[in-house]
């Protein structure tokens, strides 16, 4: 069973559904009552792996009030209790709580699928009368029969056995099971059944009964006549106080109170059996394929001082019984003094041989101990990173050679000294609140500044702290990594500035485009007026609209050479801008050089109604567009396509989830799989005069700068760049 339990939370674990679960447990009795409290507590326990399950529990207290007023007002509380409430499923333990859901189902639960457990003289008809359909469950069948065999088993001389009971829903269900149990072993030996006792009453006739002939069959005893309620404890422990004789019952919840053992039925087997199979309801299974359990999940289970004391053997007619209680056997009372005797012996000889090894261990581990730490330093100053460790307080303990070498001074000057003597004060301030931050989250955290060395060298550093463990498992301190990333980002510098570069000479090839029609145009008006000089047909008016036309055209190239100059103008701060105008400005920039390229150029704008905004660098995001556009521009030019096919770049803009969305589309060709990898990689090229930084300083813009994503796809003969950025809403 065990084995089965954990194989069906493990699967089911897998298939759950995500969404959140409701389900309803109503148990026939009260909390502390250990039966109910065994179910709840299995069930809980294989409901923990899902997350998504949330388990209402109710208690109807049926034991200590059972009349019908009662009920109903119940099923009134309950009623407005749930009315805003949806189940997935109602499990019910106990007859009453099965008794009150036949009642009140429709009015309460119509539609939801019930499973039961704890249901004593379970049969199909009872199912049959129901008004719910989908219904399943595991019955609570106690096995007398198998307990009187039992008991006339271990008592082959027994000539009394007492029955007690009680006139619950339960007792009653047992009663009629025992009629033709009594009948058949009566003959055997005298039985005597009790379920009308008062308390007192009952324990004198427990007290009379023979020792060495005798035995008790406790049902169960929650209301003796005169209507006093027990708790299960008090009950059998009233009886078990005045009892000579051996006491069997049928019900583990009265094991550890004094019971020998019996063929028990097992709260916790009904709870196990019950939410296994309500787990498979709630992933979905169809309750009408789940069978009832109609047989009881039953154990023979013992308490071995109750065996010890009657002088009980059960191996003889049991394999592997459950025996609780019972104590290691070199603790058995017969072998007690042997045991601790040789004990004692082997414990001195093991202490003297332990010894001898421990101070053998102890130079052995010196001398290793003296190597690793020789071992440590040379691997600490092999490692080229600066590295050092401090104690809590912000003191320096040790470091290596690079990190001595870093400030300027000796590993043994360093020792003891704080970052206010190495660092200026700014960057030493910063480093003791990220100590202090480390130390609390005990994260580890990294952070990067600039400063001048004691030898006025300017260093780019990035540091990695983490907090370090004493023997004894308390902080010991700090312990730090630095990374040199000067080399790093003095390239990067170089790699921009590079870039910049060929961005000049981009604008450069721009302006004599943008420049080409104006500059026919004023070479046509000159030549128009020198032609009227000549043949004396020049008049004022026609040199007033020379100059006119002429400023017209002169303006032109003027905001075209102002518009360049701001295009590359490097943005000093985010702001909030436009895609549409920052669109509209690279059309206005490159839109006839496309044009002229026999290209067509299409912005697509998803979200129509709607002004969507970038939070990040202006100018930088026109400069990757640009970028981008161009090079596809000159694939296109490279096709050499004829002059009644025209080349396509499309641009679409839609808002996402979290992002707003730039594709740029060509039809140019696809990229080749093998190095569409590698395009975003500094100085790589597919062309014969390229540098390769473009796409290199587009992710660094993008990603680096404006914390969005670029990236390259390939759609059969059309390559595909995807930009997603950041919003915020004006």
């Amino acid at each position: 069973m065990k084995y089965f339990l954990l194989f069906s939370i493990l699967f089911f674990n897998s298939l759950f559904a995500s969404e959140n679960k409701e389900v309803l447990l109503i148990h026939s009795y009260h909390k502390g009552y250990v039966w109910s409290d065994d179910i709840s507590k299995a069930i809980e326990n294989n409901f923990s792996s899902y997350k998504n399950i949330e388990l209402t529990t109710v208690y109807m207290d049926t034991k200590r009030i059972d009349d019908e007023s009662y009920i109903e007002n119940l099923s009134k509380i309950y009623k407005q209790q749930f009315s805003n409430r949806k189940f997935d499923l109602v499990i019910i333990s106990d007859n009453n709580a099965f008794d009150f859901i036949a009642k009140y189902y429709d009015d309460l639960f119509k539609g939801v699928p019930v499973l039961f457990c704890g249901i004593n003289n379970y049969n199909k008809e009872i199912l049959e009368k129901l008004p719910v359909k989908n219904i399943s469950g595991v019955a609570e069948e106690v096995d007398i029969e198998k307990n009187f065999e039992l008991i006339s088993k271990l008592h082959p001389n027994l000539k009394n056995l007492l029955i007690i009971n009680d006139t619950s829903t339960t007792g009653l269900a047992v009663k009629k099971d025992l009629a033709p149990i009594i009948e058949k072993y009566k003959k055997e030996f005298n039985i005597e059944y009790t379920d009308n006792l008062e308390i007192n009453d009952l324990k004198k006739k427990v007290s009379t009964l023979e020792r060495a002939n005798s035995a008790i069959l406790f049902v169960l005893l929650f209301k003796d006549t005169t209507g006093k309620y027990f708790t299960y404890k008090q009950s059998f422990e009233e009886v078990r106080k005045v009892s000579q004789v051996p006491i069997y019952g049928l019900w583990d919840f009265y094991l550890n109170s004094g019971m020998v053992g019996g063929l028990l039925t097992s709260a916790i087997e009904q709870g196990n059996t019950v939410s296994q199979m309500a787990i498979e309801v709630l992933n979905g299974k169809d309750i009408k394929e789940i069978p009832v359990l109609e047989k009881s999940p039953n154990i023979y289970m013992f308490d071995y001082e109750e065996l010890k004391r009657f002088k009980i053997d059960i191996s003889n007619y049991l394999k592997n019984p459950t025996i609780i209680n019972e104590p290691s056997s070199m603790y058995k009372e017969h072998k007690k003094f042997f045991i601790i005797s040789i004990l004692t012996i082997l414990l001195l000889s093991i202490i003297v041989i332990n010894l001898k090894r421990i101070i053998q261990r102890k130079e052995k581990l010196e001398l290793e101990l003296s190597n690793r730490l020789e071992f440590d330093k040379v691997l600490l100053d092999t490692i080229p990173n600066a590295i050092y460790y401090k104690n809590i307080d912000g003191h320096f303990l040790g470091c290596n050679t690079a990190f001595a070498s870093l400030v300027s001074s000796t590993k043994d000057e360093v020792i003891g000294k704080t970052a206010f003597d190495f660092f200026p004060a700014k960057i030493a301030t910063k480093n003791t609140q990220i100590d202090k931050e480390v130390l609390e989250t005990f994260n580890t955290i990294s952070f990067e500044f600039a400063f001048y060395t004691p030898s006025n060298e300017m260093k780019h550093i990035i540091l990695n702290k983490a907090t370090y463990k004493n023997i004894d498992g308390t902080i010991g301190g700090i312990v730090c990594i630095m990374d040199d990333m000067t080399e790093r980002t003095q390239q990067r510098q170089f790699l921009i500035q590079q870039s910049k570069l060929a961005e000049m000479g981009d604008m450069i090839a721009a302006i004599a485009h943008q420049w080409n029609e104006p500059l026919v145009e004023l070479s046509a008006l000159v030549q128009d007026i020198e032609t009227s000089y000549l043949l004396n047909e020049l008049k004022d008016n026609d040199v007033k609209n020379f100059v006119n036309d002429s400023m017209i055209q002169i303006k032109y190239m003027s905001k075209t050479l102002s518009d360049f100059r701001n295009f590359l103008k490097p943005s000093t701060k985010k702001v909030l801008f436009s895609i549409s105008k920052a669109l509209n400005e690279i059309n206005e920039i490159i839109g006839k050089q496309v044009f002229y390229s026999n290209i067509n150029m299409n912005f697509n704008y998803k979200n129509k109604n709607e002004e969507l905004l970038i939070y990040g660098y202006e100018n930088e995001f026109k400069q990757v567009l640009l970028n981008i556009i161009n090079n596809a521009k000159n694939k296109i030019v490279e096709k050499n396509l004829p002059l009644n096919k025209k080349g396509e770049i499309n641009i679409n803009i839609q808002r996402c989830e979290n992002c707003n969305m730039i594709e740029i589309i060509d039809d140019a060709g696809a990229i080749d799989e093998k190095i569409i990898n590698s395009i975003f990689e500094p100085y790589f090229t597919t062309k014969e005069n390229g540098m390769g930084l473009g796409l290199y300083m587009a992710k660094i813009i993008i990603e680096d700068k404006m914390k969005g994503t670029i990236s390259v796809r390939n759609d059969k003969n059309c390559v595909i760049f995807t930009i997603k950025l950041p919003f915020k809403k004006a």
